[in-house]
């Protein structure tokens, strides 16, 4: 079975930890990993090299690794350099994401995304728009996700929750379709697979825990 075949249909758990938080550690994030796993979910994402190295070894379904760069000069954050694609494809990534947004960055997002066609894995684009979903589509990516609708200054404020237009829209164009980005209720996750979503990505409500704490900690100060 296919990387993609057995990410169908399914829940991908992306573990990422608040940054510099008390469980952002590649411990905790293996745990988490595991735990997710144990939950349901056919497949993980994982941000950072010393993450994704503890977590392949404890896991056996696809991960999508990614590394997040805080830049001076660009809002661009997923996998900005090639060098960072193939240390991913190195620790054993199935799949490397990448922003596939036409932001001005230090390179080329073709760059990044012809270094992981060399490495002989599959390329999710990180996208905001339909543009940029059939662009990367038509250089090679296998995956097209919505992850950055609504983060990008061209579509900040357009969606409250998930973009479900936009997922209707990827579906048409005849990649494998990931939904990302708010979605922190079951029923969201249930929508998004309902728009024409061949996977759904969810992570600050499975594995940020000071977010979802917050929530309810706002909920309840709300109601007094």
């Amino acid at each position: 079975m296919s990387v993609l075949q057995r990410l169908g249909g399914g829940l991908v758990a992306s573990c990422q930890p608040v940054d510099d938080g008390p469980m952002d550690r590649p411990e905790i994030v293996a745990a988490m990993a595991r735990a997710a796993v144990a939950g349901g979910a056919v497949g993980l994402r994982i941000e950072g090299v010393d993450n994704l190295r503890a977590v392949r070894p404890v896991v056996d379904v696809p991960i999508i690794g990614i590394v997040k760069t805080d830049l001076v000069d660009s809002p661009v954050r997923i996998t900005v350099t090639v060098e960072d694609a193939l240390a991913l494809a190195e620790v054993g990534a199935d799949i490397i994401a990448y922003d596939a947004t036409p932001r001005v960055r230090p390179g080329a997002r073709e760059d990044v995304l012809a270094a992981i066609l060399g490495s002989g894995r599959l390329a999710m684009a990180d996208c905001a728009t339909l543009e940029d979903g059939r662009a990367a589509l038509a250089s090679g990516a296998a995956v097209i996700g919505t992850t950055l609708s609504g983060y990008t200054e061209e579509t900040e404020g357009q969606h409250e929750g998930p973009d479900l237009e936009l997922i209707a829209a990827f579906k048409t164009l005849g990649g494998f379709v990931m939904a990302e980005g708010r979605i922190n209720t079951p029923e969201l996750a249930a929508r998004a697979m309902a728009a024409g979503a061949d996977a759904v990505t969810v992570g600050s409500a499975l594995t940020r825990l000071e977010h979802v704490t917050g929530w309810f900690a706002a909920a309840v100060r709300s109601a007094r």
